[in-house]
Order: C-alpha cells, then sequence, then structure tokens
C-alpha cells in the first residue's frame, strides 16, 4: 500500500462536543486549495479510511490540518476524535478532487457557500492569492445548527482585518437566535433575497461565482433556486456560475 504515508497527530483541537480538527505532519505530495486526500487508521486490523478537504494551504509548512464532524455511526470519525499528539495516523500522500478555483471562472464576487465542516476548503482557498488575484469580493458563507459550530473565527478576522471591504462573512444559525447571523437555511435566503440584502452584494450570471460544499441536500436546493435565478452549472464544456461539491 505504497500511496498510504505514515503521518503523526500534533495537535488534536476540541472544538466541541462533535467538532474536532487534527494538525498532521505528513509527507505529503503538492496539493491544490480544495483538493482532499485520505485519512485512515488500522481499526479490528483492517485499514478503515475516507476522504477529508485540506484546510490549510498548499505550500503552508507542516502540519497540514482537517476539519472534522464526529457522525454518532462513524466509526473512523469516533476513533480519530480520540487520538492525542504523537499517535500514528494514515495519509494518502497524492491529493485528488476537482473543486478548486482553477476550474471557476472569473467575476466580480466569488460566493462560498458552506454547511458545517464543508468550509475547510474554503479556509484552503482564502489562505492563498488566487481568490483575492480574480475577484474583487469574496463572500464567505457557513451554515451551521448552533453558534458554537462557527469556529475558525480567528482566521475570518484576520481575512477581515487584511482584506476590508472586498471580504464578506455571513453566518446562518439554523437552531439559535445570533446577532448577525441569517436563522434559517442557505436556499430559502436565496429566494427571498435576505442573503443579498444582508450582505449588499446581488447575485446575478454576469457578476457571480458560486462555489457550494456540505450537505448533499443543501447543495442540491441551493443548486436549484441558483438556477430559477438564471445561473447554471460550471462545466469545463460549457461554463456556468455553479460549482459544487458534496461533503459526504
Amino acid at each position: 500500500m505504497s500511496e498510504w504515508v505514515q503521518g503523526t497527530v500534533i495537535e488534536n483541537i476540541h472544538w466541541t462536543q462533535n467538532l474536532f480538527s487534527l494538525r498532521i505532519n505528513a509527507p505529503v505530495d503538492d496539493f491544490k486549495a480544495g483538493q482532499f486526500t485520505s485519512l485512515g487508521l488500522d481499526i479490528e486490523g483492517e485499514r478503515t479510511a475516507r476522504p477529508y478537504s485540506f484546510l490549510s494551504a498548499p505550500g503552508q509548512q507542516q502540519p497540514i490540518e482537517f476539519f472534522f464532524y464526529t457522525a454518532t455511526d462513524g466509526v473512523l470519525s469516533n476513533a480519530m476524535v480520540a487520538l492525542e499528539a504523537g499517535d500514528e495516523i494514515f495519509v494518502k500522500r497524492e491529493a485528488n478532487g476537482f473543486f478548486t478555483l482553477d476550474e471557476v471562472p472569473s467575476a466580480k464576487t466569488l460566493w462560498l457557500l458552506g454547511t458545517g465542516t464543508g468550509v475547510a476548503p474554503y479556509f484552503s482557498m482564502l489562505k492563498t492569492d488566487e481568490p483575492w488575484q480574480r475577484f474583487e469580493r469574496v463572500v464567505l458563507v457557513h451554515a451551521v445548527r448552533q453558534q458554537s459550530d462557527l469556529r475558525y473565527q480567528g482566521l475570518i478576522d484576520e481575512l477581515a482585518q487584511e482584506y476590508g471591504e472586498r471580504f464578506v462573512f455571513k453566518a446562518f444559525v439554523s437552531s439559535e437566535d445570533v446577532d448577525g447571523a441569517i436563522k434559517g437555511r442557505i436556499p430559502e435566503a436565496i429566494n427571498s433575497g435576505e442573503l443579498e440584502r444582508s450582505t449588499g452584494i446581488a447575485i446575478t450570471a454576469e457578476d457571480s461565482q458560486l462555489m457550494l460544499c456540505g450537505n448533499p441536500e443543501m447543495v442540491a436546493d441551493t443548486t436549484t433556486a441558483l438556477k430559477a435565478r438564471g445561473l447554471s452549472k460550471n462545466r469545463r464544456r460549457a461554463p456556468g456560475q455553479i460549482t459544487v461539491e458534496k461533503y459526504w
């Protein structure tokens, strides 16, 4: 299994009961922001693995970083949440995936819409120069159940300080009333116009590119809402405005 390399856990950050991040030293190949690799553990004599997007930026010094939700029936996630500094974990050397900015046409505004840990590839992208060189504004939208699920706020504050009005962050919190956040779901806020009103930025086929990552239901419903506005799926042979990644 030469495709696997052995990594070492440097830090396990427990954000909440169900959210955690692993920082890992592992000799992986170069990757693009937005790509994923696979992580694995040997459990009961068998390699249990699944793909996860890099949260760390390409070219960033070790460790590499990943963001997880501990699923109730997730054998791997429940094993990884118990890892401690110094523990071993397997990582696939080569990254994969096409949920990358070089697949997205240029536009005035780049919208990055994610649910839960589906924001991980966006943080990888936002740490690079590419979005800031190709788009006038970047809007990061993070939808969660509870306010405590909104993580990496320090990084968001750094981006806001560095890029000023070019960077907009909008939170959705579905189960609580939170100042500054929209209560509800992303597709409904697109249909009603609330997302555009709250950011002060219009979503149009002429000026917008949207990337969707996370809950497959959000991806499907948001795609439908955007198509009703005249936007289309982005494909290599037929460039459009909607680029998607189902996160599980």
